[in-house]
């Protein structure tokens, strides 16, 4: 995809980021506890967190490894992690860096973790950065964990999404299910080792408006959710009132995978 929708990327975070680092979705999570329990970092570990975000991933893992470099697209997104995580302070061992998850600005085996929360589905190549992903991860003992949105198995449902998320932030790209994320992984030479699924329930207002939509448009997402088929609402979990879509649970997909060492 052009450097065109990179920009639009770019755009759609700077405008967004402050509500992304102080959203408590993203600043706590089982996802993150489970990510730790599988990764099983060590104060030896050099961690490389591929679009940051908000910095919360970063944050969390500061304490258990040796260095961590917080990378993200968006310069602005980028400063505002920063000022987050020295909010905090006492973090003394993240260092931030502007960075596309498809092109990493690091040399090859400069990190023996990575992580990468919530973030693939704006990628317009996965496998791309799958590809650098294991480009940068040392040959042995490196271990990798990915959180995205499970894209659901049912065709109606999985359009439901893909839509809808269209809808909230044009940045969209796509959701993957777990067989397209085994697929893409294995051909970029990792090993899947575990997978699990974590349901995340999300405040439809406040997930609405933080990517930037305006009343109307919160409104015309609002009828597209009130509007879904009926198995829609019960995978979903779409929860009403009045009209008015209160909340709704999507699956989170937790991927834990290690570089072997050598490619296939």
């Amino acid at each position: 995809m052009s450097s065109d929708f990179k920009n639009k990327v770019k755009a759609q975070f700077s405008r967004s980021a402050e509500g992304y680092v102080r959203d408590k979705g993203f600043s706590g999570g089982n996802d993150l506890v489970e990510m730790a329990r599988l990764l099983q970092p060590t104060t030896e570990d050099a961690l490389l967190d591929v679009a940051c975000g908000g910095g919360h991933t970063a944050l969390y893992f500061s304490p258990l490894v040796r260095s961590v470099v917080a990378s993200d697209l968006t310069m602005q997104m980028l400063k505002m992690a920063q000022e987050h995580i020295s909010e905090v302070g006492k973090v003394e061992n993240v260092t931030f860096r502007e960075a596309d998850a498809e092109d990493l600005p690091f040399p090859a085996g400069s990190f023996t973790l990575l992580t990468c929360r919530i973030a693939p589905h704006h990628f317009p190549d996965v496998p791309r950065a799958l590809r650098e992903f294991h480009r940068v991860l040392r040959r042995r003992g490196s271990r990798m964990a990915i959180v995205d949105t499970l894209l659901p198995e049912d065709p109606e449902i999985a359009e439901f999404y893909q839509t809808m998320e269209k809808m909230r932030d044009p940045t969209h790209v796509r959701a993957f299910t777990e067989q397209e994320w085994r697929g893409m992984l294995e051909d970029a030479n990792f090993v899947v080792e575990q997978t699990c699924i974590l349901p995340k329930t999300h405040d439809f207002p406040t997930w609405a408006k933080r990517a930037g939509l305006t009343s109307e448009g919160v409104k015309e997402l609002n009828k597209f959710f009130i509007d879904a088929p009926e198995k829609v609402h019960d995978y979903f979990k779409i929860e009403t009132f009045a009209g008015e879509v209160e909340s709704y649970t999507d699956n989170k997909l937790l991927i834990y995978a290690t570089r072997p060492d050598k490619k296939k």
